[in-house]
């Protein structure tokens, strides 16, 4: 219990120092915004993969209901719904955590252990301004980016369902798409993957940054990165919820 509080309390220490970096010049905005690209390069192909057919489950089960009612309409405004509001952000961030919060902690957990960052510390520069803070950056801002590519995705998905394999009519599917929907489901998806972004960098920075026991070591950050990330901000994700949508229903 003791070592899970200090714990808690290296990662508060260590989040407080990265956001006091991003406030207080200089920025490796260069490197940022390789990392940026690296991280999108790795994501966007299993976003792809995985909303959309997501998208075209929900459009073959939804047509199913609709049409005991007479309300296939309604169909392209549910997906929107349940795209933007929870599917597209939850599955992008699973997939970021995946895919770039391992590599971020494999990357900053090998400089570790090879004795990079010491070097650069012995060098009189900051190695949380220039290793970690990029990368924490980074996955940050390619969250939003991709969710709105796995949003497009399983929308698109179950266009290609219930338009072209199960005959609905195209026109109505669009026309109805935001009959449900309204602008603060695709505004409060970008806020809720922007934080979860925010929490998979941190959690890949702190166990990518502090890794000790060699190879092994890194190894469990990888692990670890991956799971306490998406506990972090599917819990995260609840609260947001209620925030933002809480007044509204």
């Amino acid at each position: 219990m003791l070592e899970g509080l200090a714990t808690w309390g290296r990662f508060g220490v260590f989040a407080a120092q990265i956001g006091w970096r991003l406030l207080v010049p200089p920025h490796f905005w260069g490197a940022t915004i390789e990392q940026l690209w690296v991280i999108c390069a790795r994501c966007i192909g299993p976003v792809l993969a995985v909303n959309m057919p997501v998208g075209m489950v929900i459009a073959l089960q939804a047509l199913e209901i609709f049409s005991l009612f007479g309300s296939e309409r309604l169909l392209s405004s549910l997906v929107c719904v349940a795209m933007l509001r929870e599917l597209a952000p939850v599955m992008a961030s699973v997939l970021v955590a995946a895919q770039g919060g391992s590599s971020v902690a494999a990357e900053l957990g090998a400089m570790r252990v090879q004795e990079e960052i010491d070097a650069t510390e012995v060098m009189a520069v900051d190695s949380l301004r220039l290793h970690a803070v990029p990368r924490i950056l980074a996955l940050t801002l390619a969250a939003p980016i991709l969710y709105a590519v796995g949003a497009a995705a399983g929308i698109a998905g179950s266009f290609v369902t219930a338009v072209w394999l199960k005959g609905e009519p195209g026109g109505i599917f669009l026309a109805s798409m935001w009959a449900l929907a309204e602008p603060i489901d695709a505004w409060a998806g970008l806020l809720k993957t922007l934080c979860f972004g925010a929490t998979i960098g941190l959690v890949a920075g702190f166990h990518g940054y502090y890794v000790t026991g060699g190879a092994a070591g890194v190894g469990r950050a990888v692990n670890q990165t991956v799971v306490r990330s998406v506990l972090g901000f599917v819990t995260l994700n609840y609260v947001l919820t209620s925030l933002l949508y809480g007044g509204v229903q």
